[in-house]
């Protein structure tokens, strides 16, 4: 996880998850419509996760 992919999911959380998939989009743009924390940690645990 390179700098300017935490930096993009801090700023704006869905555009950091782009290349991950449709859902990971979806569910990480649900979280920060509900509140700018959430979609954050959402952004950080997808981009974290060694699998995907």
């Amino acid at each position: 996880m390179s700098f300017w992919r935490v930096l993009l999911s801090i700023i704006c959380p869905p555009l950091a998850v782009l290349d991950k998939g449709c859902g990971s989009i979806l569910i990480v743009f649900l979280l920060a419509l509900c509140g700018w924390v959430p979609g954050v940690i959402a952004a950080l645990v997808i981009l974290n996760n060694p699998k995907g």
